[in-house]
């Protein structure tokens, strides 16, 4: 039988090893890496594009990762839904990020607003799982163009909003958008300096609509080629100054010839307003939709 002091120091050296354990599995839950997604929105007037470029050049991903590398104390690399050019706005943009630092989710949200400028907040955060990627988990990417349809430019929403005094028949637009919709070769709205591997695209909504002085183009699909939204609008607007027919879209369409389509049309009406994962991800809707009308 063991005697008193065996047995004490039996209890010691378990409770030693217990402890060790212990602090092993905290120490290593520490140390495990974690995915985190946040919901973003940013005015884009004064950035040149949402991905990071050379020193000195001011962009949303380095404002990101600065702010949110101050939250985890160490450096943070993102990973977006899409990358948006010189101009263009988002209420909807989602990137993704890993850390092994232990933070509350509110705590990426409000120390990385704090730390952010003015024109960008993090809207909602969400812990991930490992297979989740923010640009290809993507099942849809949803913008919306507004146009401000006046005689005399705005001054207020200068860079929020496109203008053109020319008026436009939005019936006609809506209707022309209308051939664009299902898998198609996008080449004719296809920037030339477009680095997707290949123009189809499936285009699962698209509307356009009055409101007042606005013109409003709506757009959903599984992924949008470079400058594809804003040539849509350009050509779109061919239509509605009634330079050409209703059908001369769908012309375009399988001419596959970005020359022969209408322009680019501004930057500064185009948010990219939401992007959808599937459910298991259990993410919320990303954005809002701006109305200006």
């Amino acid at each position: 039988m063991l005697t008193a002091l065996q047995t004490q120091l039996t209890i010691k050296v378990f409770l030693c090893v217990l402890c060790v354990s212990v602090v092993k599995n905290v120490f290593g839950f520490c140390m495990t890496s974690k995915r985190i997604a946040l919901g973003i929105e940013y005015n884009g007037s004064s950035f040149n594009g949402y991905q990071m470029q050379a020193a000195g050049t001011r962009t949303v991903q380095e404002e990101l990762e600065k702010a949110l590398s101050m939250v985890a104390d160490e450096p943070v690399r993102l990973t977006c839904a899409g990358r948006t050019d010189t101009g263009v706005h988002a209420t909807g943009q989602v990137v993704h990020f890993d850390t092994s630092v232990q933070r509350e989710l509110k705590a990426w949200v409000f120390g990385g607003n704090t730390n952010l400028p003015r024109d960008i907040a993090i809207h909602w955060g969400r812990e991930v799982t490992d297979d989740f990627n923010a640009r290809f988990s993507a099942v849809s990417r949803s913008y919306r163009y507004i146009l401000f349809n006046r005689n005399v430019r705005p001054a207020i929403f200068q860079h929020n909003v496109a203008w053109t005094f020319e008026h436009l028949d939005a019936e006609a637009m809506n209707a022309a958008a209308q051939y664009l919709l299902g898998e198609h070769d996008f080449s004719a709205f296809r920037a030339s300096q477009c680095q997707a591997k290949h123009p189809v695209r499936e285009m699962q909504s698209i509307s356009v609509k009055r409101e007042g002085d606005y013109v409003i183009l709506d757009l959903k699909a599984n992924a949008f080629l470079h400058h594809m939204v804003r040539n849509i609008m350009g050509s779109l607007m061919v239509i509605g100054r009634n330079e050409k027919k209703i059908e001369w879209i769908h012309e375009i369409l399988l001419g596959q010839d970005r020359k022969k389509a209408g322009m680019t049309a501004s930057a500064a009406g185009l948010y990219l307003v939401n992007v959808e994962y599937p459910a298991e991800h259990g993410l919320p809707a990303s954005g809002w939709l701006p109305d200006f009308g």
